[in-house]
């Protein structure tokens, strides 16, 4: 079965030009992969397709609405009976490496 990735962003326009035509293979899988973008603000319920508020606690800065977040991730779990891996994207987090690709090619989903 092709390696599905899902990428939720809330700037979907800004990757096309950088996927260009081709389609990440799936490492030891029969067929290519299959990237679908979806953009959050299509999860927001407002009139005005919010998707952040002010940090709990007051501060500088926003952060995404959970409640928006969730259901977006949950609407695309749904389509896909494999079990998800999730990647979130953060400045603290692991630098991305040919060992985390294979951990992740390993995977179902």
């Amino acid at each position: 079965m092709p390696l599905r990735i899902d990428i939720l962003t809330l700037f979907p326009e800004m990757f096309p030009p950088n996927l260009g035509n081709k389609h990440p293979q799936a490492g030891g899988r029969e067929g290519p992969g299959r990237v679908s973008l979806t953009n959050i603000r299509d999860f927001a319920t407002d009139a005005h397709k919010s998707v952040d508020d002010k940090p709990f606690g007051g501060g500088p800065g926003m952060v995404m609405m959970c409640p928006v977040v969730f259901d977006a991730i949950e609407h695309l779990e749904k389509l896909d009976a494999r079990p998800a891996t999730r990647i979130l994207l953060t400045p603290q987090g692991r630098q991305f490496n040919q060992e985390m690709a294979s951990e992740f090619a390993a995977k179902s989903g």
